[in-house]
């Protein structure tokens, strides 16, 4: 019998084993750093914008000048100029005067306010017509409003973003200091595996679990490093695992870590380092196994791919969130089960789900699988978690569903 823990006992586990990585920083071009994480607070060093401008296409002008006015009594201003696009305004308006400047042009000294080009009208004898008061402040950014001198752009810890890039480059950061690439060892195990490319004989099946952990792996930020397929022989399992170490800051064994005669991982892991953990009371997944040599952890996954998906995804995942010292959120929504079902008395059940719209309603729709077949979670928009204390849920009860 394997001695199991809980999910949450594992993810304590996983913060209290592991520290975050230290000395891996590298500094890398704003253009290449989406993704990567930052090891430093990002501090703007000037401001942004740097002048005061219109975000409509109008009339810069005093608001004091426009009190009152209304379709019928219009507030007549003088036209002093033009802003250009790309060009400071050059010139200061007095009192009744206004400007036409486009939207995102400088606002000239005196102005306080932008009225839409709609609410104008043009008498062509160098006045405008202003048919809706202003207010100060209206239609306009401010000189720093954005960002400005000493203010934190990004917190260390971030996994920058599309629109986080857009930032950085606002505020004129090139290049920014990132956690290097974790590098995530990949290993298959087992007799009956054979690549992808190649046909299987009797007996024998394609190796899912590589290619998907690979992708997987690559979805996250990481690097995923192939060792290729191991069959069952301890002595190169060993020799495999040990260069995988040497070589990586984690190591995914897929394979090998179920109870019985070829159950050499965790022999491995013992000779090599410190054996964490060989079970989770969950379904599927419960043979699952957590080692470390040094910092790095090594993760015996099930063999049967929706384990060792959930398994990566619920865990994996997590604890390389651990080594580069951030907690992400796992994006999810409630929504109602469309059926009833039933559940493994014990162990915390995780279902993969499709979300259809039912009678104007989000239902969560659980895809019937087992823990070997991959294709039909290929079509899953996420997945659910019954609690191990429940022995299943009936059809319209609230489940949170994590989306892929």
């Amino acid at each position: 019998m394997l001695e199991v823990k809980t999910p949450e006992e594992v993810l304590t586990l996983i913060r209290q084993a592991f520290a975050p990585l230290s000395g891996c920083e590298e500094t890398v071009p704003v253009s290449k750093a989406l993704g990567r994480i930052l090891v430093r607070d990002i501090t703007a060093t000037e401001f942004v914008p740097d002048f005061d401008r219109s975000t409509v296409d109008g009339y810069a002008c005093r608001a004091v000048d426009t009190f009152g006015c209304s379709d019928a009594i219009p507030a007549i201003l003088k036209i002093s100029g033009e802003v250009l696009m790309g060009q400071s305004a050059g010139f200061e308006l007095g009192k009744e005067s206004c400007a036409y400047v486009p939207t995102g042009g400088a606002i000239p000294k005196g102005a306080d306010c932008a009225v839409m080009i709609e609410y104008t009208e043009n008498y062509g004898d160098g006045t405008v017509g202003i048919l809706k008061p202003g207010a100060p402040g209206m239609n306009l950014i401010f000189r720093g409003d954005d960002v400005y001198p000493g203010k934190v752009i990004l917190k260390a810890g971030r996994k920058l973003t599309a629109s986080d890039i857009g930032a950085l480059s606002a505020a004129g950061e090139i290049a920014v200091p990132v956690l290097r690439t974790l590098r995530v060892g990949v290993i298959s195990t087992g007799d009956e595996l054979v690549p992808p490319d190649q046909k299987p004989a009797p007996g024998q099946v394609r190796d899912v679990n590589m290619p998907m952990l690979t992708a997987l792996l690559q979805e996250w930020g990481a690097e995923a490093i192939c060792y290729g397929i191991i069959v069952d022989d301890e002595s190169r399992l060993r020799q495999t695992v040990q260069r995988a170490a040497a070589e990586c800051d984690a190591v995914l064994i897929s394979g090998g870590s179920s109870v019985g005669v070829k159950d050499a991982a965790c022999r491995i892991i013992e000779e090599m380092g410190e054996l964490l953990l060989h079970g989770i009371a969950i379904k599927p997944g419960k043979p699952t196994i957590l080692g470390r040599v040094g910092n790095k952890p090594l993760i015996g996954l099930p063999g049967h791919p929706a384990a060792a998906y959930f398994i990566a995804k619920l865990f994996v995942l997590p604890l390389l969130d651990r080594l580069c010292g951030q907690e992400a959120e796992k994006p999810s929504l409630t929504a109602v089960l469309s059926e009833s079902i039933s559940a493994n008395h014990g162990r915390a059940q995780v279902n993969a789900c499709r979300l259809e719209k039912q009678d104007g309603e989000l239902v969560v729709v659980p895809i019937r699988s087992k823990s070997g077949l991959i294709t039909q979670l290929a079509g899953a928009d996420g997945y659910f978690i019954i609690p191990r204390d429940s022995e299943g849920l009936p059809k319209g009860a609230k489940v949170q569903v994590f989306r892929d």
